[in-house]
């Protein structure tokens, strides 16, 4: 979208009698002679839209924020129902504020909590563990054998006797640091999660779970009894909690843009349509999301804002152009076809580009990038019709204050003339043109630059920071999380190592001693705390089987007595490896699950099983398949992330660089519209390790967002320059007339893009804070770049010699066009970028 403040061979008409209303292009002609059926049909979309917007859904999936087609979540998915607990699932830590767990009324409590998880619909409540639950067992060894049953007694009854029976069973069943606190004062329920609510066949609402989670669980919290709650649903409830309330920043970044649009226009009237056209644009995009059959996650939250933005920066350039010629004294209708006319397919060009720039993210191979892609890529498009066409329709009908018009030429008067700070500014922007400027100013952007490469290499690919990311540091769910990992030796971050073997094949000797040395190979990594694995069970079962003897303490060689042990293995730990005894979890517990423990765990997992998978044809393979466990699936969807980030690059950048070389036909009008934005890319990714930033599934839109919008500022400068270039201009008088016509333009959108997304800094949800903090530094950073390194690159690449003294030529032609305004209007002609006219100088 190009903003061209001038009328190029387009004469001053003040009385519409006199204005050709069949020049123009067939399609303007169609659109201002149909003006009112435009603006009936964009009102009656808005209603209909509207009213789908109403029903759209606010809701997270679990399998929506991996990478499908990475061949860990294959592994994942494909042994899936093999693996319960070791994905998706909720943890309920119930605390004794005034002792231990060993108290009647403590574990009421407890078994109310038990109770009403189990009644949730989603919960696998076949696999839920809790002290209550059956399915969690103690064993020991006797003089007759191995002898067990469920931690919690048969005939409990809350007697001092049941209660130190309790006390017994947890200590047998070795629970203690798993769901039994270490200092004994609170205990846990795991609930394993479905994707399907079976009550209405759809996938499971997680805003709801964790409402109820809040409602039924929450609520019995007392003076005596803490409730902490963690695990992706709740998380993922916590966040949506966090969207409603980010609405109000959504408010927010609507009165700003207003006020920075008014201030700018001072109409009040144009003002309210431009907001109102943007808001509506947003109307828009909510309703044919709804119709697609898309929710709005924590993450595609972004898109509402960005189109919003997007929206106001491109409508300000419309009404920009139709005030300066109300302003020269030209009636409005007249007014809202010339500026179609000038920036339609301009426009147009730049909405493409930034439709390019989102739509490329859909090669990251997580559907929920993909889905922020698409959304993005629809919202952009419906700008096509709010902006492109229905501001000069509306604004032909409303105009502009005559107060405003005059306003406007007033500052590019004194513009041109260097009156005032705005003129100063602009007369200090003149220099970059200049040789020992130029050259100044490359050279400090270089080592700026070459110190944000050096910075940027240490930026880490995931979470960087314990706990929940996504959320604030004190934020009810990381206390939570905090207290969890306070109080238990086994966090909930697992990583798992799937073994998968012929049915029956997990009991052979040899499977069991592979096992067993991956576990111990993972206890060595730093940041595990330990493992738990089927032939660890089988060492103690058969050390009891053997009265408890520690030379025992083995995998036994002798078939028989290793089967009896798997098989008591299978009774007293359900889940350590299926009923087919075929795949069999090695559970690594991670101390948390930043970025650099699990690159330790994956590589570590990685070359044992390429060391140790079987050959093809093996008679009893065995294969060591990555990865389960909520760590793990996090460091598949990191890989994704690395692999995906410079495909990205070179596609956003690739489709920028055409779509820029096509609008402006030349290679070095191209570099120089693209360096500026290469040295935001850089300097942003080491602002991100500064401010302790990872990259992740939140933070890689932001790359693509910064450098899709932030083209649009070189073609609005460049265009504008290279008009004037092709008419004889001088570069200084060419860069200057395209400060004049578009360099306030240029401000004005950094200034209310970066003032739209700033609020973001105050979210309660943290990753959107981080979003908000880069996405303001890569508007400002990029429209900065823009004013100052577009005119240092010209120097250097579109300066041809000879051409130096292009100026006075120019103003021979303004004063000409000056007289032929007066004269009754021609049949305009279409320009491209490069061939355009120059622009006519106020006066």
């Amino acid at each position: 979208m190009v903003e061209q403040k001038f009328n190029s061979g387009m004469p001053v008409i003040a009385n519409l009698a006199d204005f050709d209303k069949d020049s123009g292009g067939w399609f303007e002609r169609v659109i201002f002679k149909n003006r009112m059926l435009v603006i009936i049909a964009c009102l009656v979309a808005t209603v209909v839209l509207g009213f789908f917007a109403t029903r759209l859904q606010v809701n997270a999936s679990f399998e929506r924020m991996i990478p499908s087609s990475s061949p860990y979540i294959k592994n994942y998915m494909a042994n899936k129902s093999q693996l319960p607990g070791l994905g998706n699932s909720v943890r309920i830590v119930v605390e004794n504020k005034t002792g231990d767990i060993y108290n009647a009324d403590y574990l009421l409590a407890l078994q109310k909590v038990n109770d009403i998880l189990y009644l949730i619909p989603g919960v696998d409540r076949s696999w839920m563990k809790s002290l209550w639950m059956p399915i969690v067992r103690w064993k020991e060894v006797t003089e007759e054998g191995i002898d067990g049953g469920a931690v919690m007694p048969a005939d409990y009854n809350g007697s001092p006797e049941s209660i130190q029976a309790l006390r017994r069973n947890i200590m047998r069943a070795g629970i203690v640091g798993n769901l039994v606190a270490n200092d004994g004062k609170s205990s846990m329920i795991v609930a394993p999660l479905l994707d399907i609510n079976p009550q209405t066949g759809k996938p499971l609402d997680y805003g709801d779970f964790s409402r109820q989670l809040e409602a039924k669980v929450r609520s019995l919290e007392s003076p005596t009894v803490g409730i902490h709650i963690v695990g992706f649903s709740k998380l993922v409830g916590d966040l949506i909690d966090g969207l409603y309330s980010v609405m109000l920043f959504f408010g927010a970044s609507v009165l700003i843009a207003g006020l920075f649009v008014y201030f700018y226009t001072r109409c009040l009237r144009s003002t309210l349509l431009l907001v109102g056209v943007a808001v509506a644009g947003v109307v828009w995009l909510l309703g044919l999301m709804q119709l697609l059959g898309y929710d709005l996650d924590p993450y595609s939250i972004l898109v509402p804002f960005l189109i919003f933005a997007i929206g106001i920066s491109h409508g300000t350039q419309k009404m920009n152009g139709i005030l300066q010629d109300i302003g020269r004294g030209t009636h409005k209708y007249v007014a809202a076809r010339y500026t179609f006319r000038r920036l339609f397919l301009t426009g147009l060009t730049a909405l493409l580009t930034n439709i390019v720039g989102f739509a490329v993210l859909v090669i990251i191979d997580i559907p929920v990038i993909r889905d922020l892609a698409l959304t993005t890529s629809i919202g952009v498009a419906v700008l096509i019709f709010t902006k492109l066409l229905l501001i000069p329709v509306a604004l032909s009908y409303l105009g502009v204050s005559k107060k405003a018009a005059r306003i406007a030429i007033a500052k590019d008067q004194a513009g041109e003339a260097n009156r005032g700070l705005l003129g100063r500014i602009w007369h200090g922007l003149d220099r970059f043109t200049e040789r020992p400027v130029a050259t100044a100013v490359i050279a400090v952007s270089l080592l700026v630059t070459l110190l944000g490469s050096v910075m940027m290499m240490h930026l880490k690919v995931g979470d960087l920071d314990p706990g929940a990311p996504e959320l604030r540091a004190d934020s009810r769910y990381n206390r939570d999380n905090a207290y969890i990992t306070a109080h238990y030796g086994l966090s909930s971050d697992q990583f798992v190592v799937i073994v998968k073997t012929n049915e029956d094949s997990c009991r052979l000797y040899q499977s069991l001693q592979s096992m067993d040395r991956l576990a111990w190979r993972l206890r060595q990594v730093p940041g595990v705390q330990t493992t738990q694995s089927l032939p660890e069970t089988v060492r103690m079962i058969t050390s009891g089987m053997a009265e408890g003897s520690p030379k025992w303490l083995s995998i036994s060689r002798d078939q028989a007595i290793t089967n009896s042990a798997v098989d008591a293995a299978m009774i007293s730990a359900p889940g350590i490896t299926n009923q087919q005894c075929s795949v069999t979890p090695v559970i690594a517990y991670l101390a948390d699950h930043k970025a650099d423990t699990l690159n330790r765990v994956l590589k570590v997992s990685e070359d044992f099983a390429k060391a140790h998978d079987s050959a093809p044809g093996a008679e009893q393979p065995v294969q060591f398949l990555l990865a389960a466990g909520n760590a793990g699936i996090e460091a598949a969807t990191n890989i994704e992330v690395e692999k995906g980030i410079v495909t990205m690059y070179l596609a956003v950048y690739g489709a920028t660089a055409l779509l820029c070389l096509l609008t402006f036909r030349s290679w070095r009008a191209t570099l120089v519209a693209l360096i500026p934005l290469l040295m935001t890319t850089i300097i942003c990714k080491a602002l991100m390790v500064w401010l302790g930033i990872g990259l992740k599934v939140a933070t890689l839109p932001v790359i693509a967002v910064g450098v899709g919008v932030g083209v649009d500022y070189a073609l609005y400068l460049l265009s504008v320059q290279l008009a004037v270039q092709a008419r004889g201009g001088s570069l200084a008088v060419a860069y200057r007339r395209s400060l004049d016509f578009t360099g306030r333009v240029v401000a004005l959108v950094g200034l209310t893009m970066a003032a739209g997304v700033i609020t973001w800094a105050w979210s309660p949800i943290k990753f959107q804070a981080d979003m908000g903090i880069l996405l303001t530094f890569m508007f400002l950073w990029n429209m900065l770049g823009a004013l100052v390194l577009i005119p240092a690159l010209s120097h250097f690449l579109l300066n041809p010699k000879g051409n130096s003294k292009g100026g006075a030529a120019l103003d021979l032609e303004d004063a000409r066009q000056q007289q032929d305004s007066r004269k009754p209007a021609a049949q305009p002609r279409t320009h491209s970028l490069n061939k355009a006219a120059a622009p006519r100088r106020a006066r």
